[in-house]
């Protein structure tokens, strides 16, 4: 059966509540009565731990560092009120972007049927036709974390065309702005819930007297203490994110473009391309309205590069990275530290399948039976050009809509180094 609506998302992970069908999710968000009063569980919080590839100047090599990113999930029925009014604010946010001028800014968390390739072809674009150039990147510190309350509530009025939010709205709003939430290992362990195979025995975490009795009576609740800051990750956070930013947005277009330049964000990374010499007071503009609507700047991601066009065509003082490319004037390539971490991901999903197969082999031994080879079809469809979905093809795609026949060279060995380690 196809859904009626496309903001419902069946859900099957574990949480305070049961999985809903379409129905009952649209009778409930679709509900403003039902909303306004209703309460939000606590979200569920888990720490993702990864490594960072990094250049590092000082040794000239690449270096892994290790890297914390929280990851906040909401139980099923609150997951689909966010999910209703998210696609009923973004219908009001993209009416308000056609009658602006800035629309051609704004990126991310929209549906425009391009990708970050499409979005950085268009900003090489913008820099060879200025020519002479000072190009900013820089971007907002912990965004979500960061966004006023205030200024929140009263761009999503905005939005609405609204004097107040709505009790329904106004009750959505609320549970993002003061949130609670509680850290999974405890929960789990609080519960004597299995981190490895938590659905073995239950359709829920736990009922509701147990949740009274334990997660609130071990007080393992946490609630947001700052006027400041949204859960990342629920489905209506990225859209209040640009509905936020409206505002900034349409200041730094008019300020970036009255100079002749472009300006495009994508999330929190900002870019400014300016006619050479005009970067540093737009730096400054854009530190001006950052700080008008409490957003910090992160000083150590702000890089400035200068294009300059002569009788060699355009050059960069130092590449440009942007939405994970780098341009110099004359070419386009991928960082290397997107190589290095498919590498680093290819060796170790190599490693893992040696180690699977060594392990079944054991055991056909002792059976008696004849051992088995390695699978080679999964490591091809994950790290080689014979998957749709992995990073080589997303790089021959990149290269045939950026025209660069340099990243073609780049991911050209990789095929030779997947078959060397799966010998």
């Amino acid at each position: 059966m196809n859904n009626l609506v496309d903001w419902y998302k069946p859900r099957r992970y574990l949480h305070f509540d049961i999985p809903i069908s379409e129905k009952a999710a649209i009778a409930i968000a679709g509900n403003p009565a039902v909303v306004a009063r209703h309460a939000f569980y606590p979200l569920v919080n888990f720490i993702i731990h990864s490594k960072k590839v990094k250049w590092d100047s000082a040794t000239k090599k690449l270096s892994l560092i290790p890297k914390e990113r929280p990851v906040s999930y909401a139980s099923h029925v609150d997951s689909h009120i966010y999910a209703f009014y998210a696609s009923a604010l973004s219908d009001k946010y993209e009416a308000h972007l056609k009658t602006a001028n800035y629309q051609p800014a704004v990126l991310a968390f929209r549906k425009l049927g391009k990708s970050n390739i499409e979005f950085a072809k268009e900003a090489f674009a913008a820099i060879r036709e200025i020519g002479n150039a000072d190009v900013i990147t820089t971007d907002i510190q912990d965004f979500f974390g960061n966004l006023d309350h205030n200024i929140l509530k009263a761009a999503w009025r905005s939005i609405l065309g609204t004097e107040a939010l709505p009790k329904d709205h106004y009750n959505v709003f609320k549970s993002l702005t003061r949130f609670s939430w509680v850290d999974k290992r405890n929960l789990y362990a609080a519960l004597h819930i299995s981190l490895n195979n938590p659905r073995a025995s239950r359709s829920r975490i736990c009922e509701p007297e147990e949740f009274r009795k334990v997660v609130r009576g071990c007080k393992l609740i946490q609630t947001n203490p700052h006027p400041r800051g949204i859960p990342q990750g629920s489905p209506i956070s990225a859209l209040l994110s640009n509905i936020y930013m409206a505002n900034f947005d349409e200041m730094m277009w008019n300020a970036v473009t009255a100079w002749g330049g472009k300006y495009f964000r994508y999330c929190d990374d900002m870019l400014i391309i300016a006619p050479h010499g005009k970067g540093k007071d737009l730096l400054a503009l854009a530190q001006e309205f950052a700080d008008l609507h409490k957003l910090p700047l992160h000083p150590k991601k702000t890089e400035t590069r200068t294009f300059n066009l002569n009788s060699d065509g355009l050059t960069a003082d130092k590449p440009l990275q942007y939405l994970g490319f780098l341009f110099d004037g004359k070419r386009v390539i991928l960082r290397s530290a997107s190589l290095a971490r498919y590498s680093d991901r290819m060796k170790r999903g190599v490693r893992l399948a040696k180690a699977t197969m060594r392990s079944r082999n054991d055991l056909r031994m002792a059976r008696g039976e004849t051992p088995t080879i390695l699978h080679k079809r999964k490591l091809y469809k994950r790290y080689s050009y014979l998957g749709r979905r992995n990073f080589v093809s997303y790089a021959l795609r990149a290269a045939g809509i950026l025209e660069a026949k340099e990243i073609k060279r780049q991911v050209k060995p990789l095929w030779k180094r997947l078959r060397k380690h799966m010998k």
